[in-house]
C-alpha cells in the first residue's frame, strides 16, 4: 500500500474545501476568472487582482449530459470540463465572472464556443509553434489578455502590478519544482500519488503566499526524514516517468495502481507536472515579451515541432534515474497520441522501457490497465 501522511488530503477533499474559500471570495466582492490549461498567464490574472479558479475536468460523471451536444468519441477531459458547465454541478464555473480558453486543440477550441451560450468564454489564440512570428503573435495575445481584463473589471493594469505578479509566481514555481525533485532521491522519498495530489489540490487554496508555505514545509519534512531513514539505502524497486496527457481524472486507476504493484513513480512529465514550472518567467525582460516566451515554451504536444519535449524526457530519464516510462494519452487526444510515437523512440533508444496506456474517465477498463501494468512491471524488475 501507499505510504501517505497521516493529515494527507484527497484530491475530491481539496476540491471540497476550496468550495468554501471561493465563495469566501466572491462574498467580499472578490474577483475570480476560470481557467482550465496552464498555458494562461496567471500573471496577469494576479495582476488584476483575480483568483485563477482551477475548473473541473477530471470525473467522468458529467459526460452523459456532455455528450448530449458533443461527440461521444471526444477526449473526456473536453466532455467533463463542458458536462459540468451544463449541468451547473461545478462549484468553481458557478463563481467565476468569466473563463479564459484557449486554442491548445481544436476540440477545445469548438467547445469553448458552446461554452460562451453558457458564460462568457473569451478565448487565447494560441499560436502552434514556436518560431519569431508565432511569438510575436502570442505576445499579442498576452496584451490583449491584459487589456480584456482591464475592461472587464474596469481597471487599470500597471507593468508594476505584473512584475509584482511575476516575482511571487516564480517563486511559486521554484517551490512547486523543489517538491517535485525530491523524485531523483534514491530511494524515492514520497510516493508519486502524494505529489501529483497534492501539488492538483493546492490549486484550490487561492492564496499563493499560504501554498507556498504549505509545499515548501511539506518539502523540508520529506527531505528530513529522508535524511535521517534512507538516505544510503538505494532501492530496487522500479523507478518510474509519467508522460503525456493530464493524468488527475485517471491517476487512481494508473499511478496509485502502479505504486501499488511495487513501483516508485518519481518524476512527471506533463501539465500538472514539472512541464510548466521548469521555465521561470524571465524577470528582466520586457514583461509582455518574458510572458509570452515562458509561455510558449511549455512542451505540450500541439506545439510542432516539439523536439524541446524529447530533449526534456531525455534529461529527466538520466536525472531521475528512471528505468521506465508510461504514456499516459486520454481517448481521441491525436496530438499526444501521434507524438507518442517520438516518446517511444526517445525512451528506446536510452534503453528504457515504454508502455503507452490509452484510457478514458471511467473505470470499465481497471482490470486491463492492472494487467498490463504488472506485465509491463515484469519487463523491469532488477
Amino acid at each position: 500500500m501507499l505510504n501517505l501522511p497521516a493529515n494527507f488530503e484527497t484530491y475530491a477533499e481539496a476540491r471540497k474545501s476550496g468550495f468554501m474559500k471561493m465563495k469566501e471570495i466572491k462574498d467580499n466582492g472578490g474577483r475570480i476568472v476560470g481557467v482550465y490549461c496552464s498555458f494562461v498567464p496567471q500573471e496577469l490574472l494576479m495582476a488584476a487582482g483575480a483568483a485563477a479558479a482551477p475548473l473541473c475536468a477530471s470525473s467522468d460523471e458529467p459526460i452523459p449530459a456532455a455528450e448530449t451536444k458533443l461527440p461521444r468519441n471526444l477526449c473526456p477531459l473536453i466532455k467533463a470540463s463542458y458536462g459540468f458547465a451544463l449541468t451547473d454541478t461545478c462549484p468553481y464555473f458557478y463563481f467565476s465572472d468569466f473563463i479564459v480558453g484557449e486554442t491548445t486543440c481544436d476540440g477545445k477550441r469548438k467547445m469553448f464556443e458552446l461554452m460562451n451560450e453558457l458564460k462568457e468564454t473569451y478565448v487565447m489564440q494560441l499560436p502552434h509553434s514556436r518560431d519569431d512570428a508565432a511569438l510575436r503573435s502570442w505576445t499579442e495575445e498576452v496584451i490583449r489578455l491584459k487589456e480584456k481584463l482591464e475592461d472587464f473589471y474596469h481597471i487599470t493594469i500597471t507593468e508594476e502590478d505584473i512584475r509584482d505578479a511575476i516575482r511571487l509566481k516564480n517563486h511559486e514555481r521554484r517551490a512547486m519544482l523543489g517538491f517535485l525533485e525530491l523524485g531523483k532521491l534514491n530511494p524515492a522519498p514520497i510516493s508519486g500519488y502524494e505529489m501529483g495530489t497534492r501539488l492538483d489540490g493546492l490549486g484550490f487554496n487561492f492564496n499563493l503566499e499560504e501554498r507556498i508555505a504549505i509545499i515548501e514545509e511539506r518539502t523540508k519534512e520529506v527531505l528530513t526524514d529522508w535524511e535521517t531513514n534512507y538516505k544510503g539505502k538505494a532501492s530496487d524497486r522500479p523507478r518510474l516517468l509519467i508522460t503525456g496527457c493530464p493524468n488527475s481524472g485517471v491517476r487512481d486507476k494508473i499511478i496509485k495502481t502502479v505504486e501499488e504493484l511495487g513501483a516508485d513513480v518519481v518524476a512527471f512529465d506533463c501539465c500538472n507536472g514539472t512541464r510548466e514550472k521548469v521555465e521561470p518567467v524571465d524577470e528582466n525582460m520586457p514583461i509582455y515579451d518574458a510572458l509570452a516566451k515562458k509561455y510558449l515554451n511549455i512542451n505540450c504536444s500541439v506545439m510542432s515541432p516539439n523536439n524541446s519535449r524529447m530533449q526534456y524526457i531525455d534529461e529527466m530519464i538520466d536525472e531521475y534515474q528512471v528505468d521506465g516510462v508510461i504514456e499516459i494519452i486520454l481517448q481521441a487526444c491525436h496530438t499526444y497520441n501521434i507524438e507518442s510515437h517520438y516518446v517511444k523512440q526517445t525512451v528506446t533508444n536510452k534503453g528504457k522501457s515504454y508502455l503507452m496506456i490509452e484510457t478514458d474517465y471511467s473505470q470499465a477498463d481497471k482490470g486491463q490497465i492492472r494487467t498490463r501494468l504488472e506485465a509491463f512491471l515484469e519487463t523491469l524488475e532488477k
